[in-house]
């Protein structure tokens, strides 16, 4: 907010005095000490004008949101959303009708909560229409004013009250607030699945994302995302199992342990609007647990070693583990395991700890013979698929050991079979 790249944009849109400041989460994280991440600009000039003092100063502007007073400012390589001050006309939960305003108060009554709703000009001065000074320290999640007012105008707002609860605490949370949301949470079924899916995501990624996931479940918040069984205590186990293992937060993941059911992954895909990639994961996250329960059974009573690349450094009993990982993937096997563990009451993070390192350092080999070495000895068409198939069986057998000499001798088996089977050319 104070180095070079931001500051000719600043140059250019408060020249001449306009009283330009910073606005938002930046504003938010500034005052607690937390990074900056996003920097937003708040201007009190309608977008022709904006844009106009942007590009006489040389700077590339892009209409991000043009008609909502939104543009990207890019100055040194990095972009800034510039946004004309407003005020609402006419809203109905989803969408609003606005018009360009250059009241600063004004604009900041569009702000969902009070730590949001602070402004900062370049040189230090914030201002603070709603208390949201006070609203730091400690943190208190509060909407602006009446809160169904709030809701009422952006019914999205209640989910956001829960993400900023799973990054703050859910005790941070206004009880006012919180009521609120739970007396309006019906109005989150108007809202589109897209909006709902990335909002639900986010908060299922943040810091304390399982106290919030408890009190939306108590407070019928979850209801209203999707009608499905919700399972919050296997979520607190699976986020707890993440930070011992040292993992990353994963939405996915989680999600699948808020489930549990692969038969419901279809209905939780569709209500969150999940893209093609996260569903088929949650899908086999789910559909994979019951296998992985069985290898950690069939390891927990050994020795648990890593199961390097070199399948001769360590113990049989990982054999299994590291054929999972060929058919179905290093990370998905990894997490079914973490879902099995997620399902027990008190899960045992031990048997795990080189499953994951393991993952986390899988490389899948490559079967050492292809389709050109079978069409090389005259076998063709669907003969051919079988051919690598029977030999790729034997390589996962024999732990991806066999080298290309090897596996081409096991190559000439495997003619034999399809052509004693008539298929050379079927």
């Amino acid at each position: 907010m104070t180095g070079p790249a931001v500051t000719p944009v600043m140059a250019a849109l408060g020249a001449g005095g306009v009283d330009v400041r910073f606005v938002g989460g930046c504003v938010r994280d500034a005052l607690l000490g937390r990074a900056v991440s996003d920097v937003d600009i708040g201007v009190p000039l309608p977008p022709d004008e904006a844009v106009g003092r942007l590009e006489a100063a040389g700077l590339k502007v892009v209409p991000t949101g043009i008609a909502h007073g939104t543009v990207t400012a890019v100055s040194a390589g990095t972009g800034f959303e510039v946004t004309s001050l407003r005020r609402d006309v006419e809203t109905d939960g989803r969408r609003a009708a606005i018009a360009f305003t250059a009241d600063w108060r004004e604009d900041a009554l569009r702000r969902d909560f009070t730590m949001n709703a602070l402004s900062l000009r370049p040189d230090g001065a914030v201002f603070d229409y709603f208390g949201g000074l006070a609203d730091l320290d400690p943190p208190c999640i509060r909407f602006v004013g009446d809160p169904h007012e709030r809701i009422r105008e952006d019914h999205l707002r209640i989910l956001r009250f829960y993400r900023f609860a799973a990054g703050f605490g859910i005790a941070a949370g206004d009880p006012a607030s919180r009521a609120a949301c739970t007396a309006e949470a019906g109005r989150i079924e108007t809202l589109s699945r897209e909006r709902v899916g990335q909002e639900f995501l986010k908060t299922l990624a943040a810091p304390l994302a399982a106290e919030a996931v408890e009190a939306m479940a108590s407070d019928g918040i979850l209801a209203a995302v999707a009608k499905t069984a919700w399972n919050p205590a296997r979520f607190r186990r699976m986020a707890a199992l993440e930070t011992v293992l040292d993992l990353p937060a994963d939405p996915v993941r989680r999600l699948a342990a808020l489930i549990g059911d692969a038969g419901r992954a279809d209905t939780v895909g569709r209500s969150l609007r999940l893209s093609r990639k996260q569903g088929d994961r949650l899908l086999a996250i789910l559909q994979l647990a019951p296998d992985a329960a069985g290898s950690l059974d069939d390891t927990a009573a050994d020795a648990v070693q890593v199961p390097t690349q070199d399948p001769a450094q360590d113990g049989a009993p990982l054999k299994a583990v590291r054929a999972a990982f060929y058919r179905h993937g290093a990370e998905n096997w990894r997490d079914a395991s973490l879902l099995v563990a997620a399902s027990q009451e008190e899960p045992e993070a031990t048997p795990l700890r080189d499953l994951v390192l393991a993952a986390a350092g899988w490389e899948r080999p490559v079967l050492p013979v292809r389709g050109a070495d079978l069409a090389a000895r005259g076998i063709a068409g669907p003969a051919v698929g079988k051919g690598l198939k029977f030999v790729e069986r034997w390589w996962i057998a024999q732990d991806f050991r066999p080298g290309r000499e090897a596996a081409l001798e096991k190559l000439e088996e495997a003619i034999a079979l399809v052509r004693g089977m008539g298929d050379e050319r079927r």
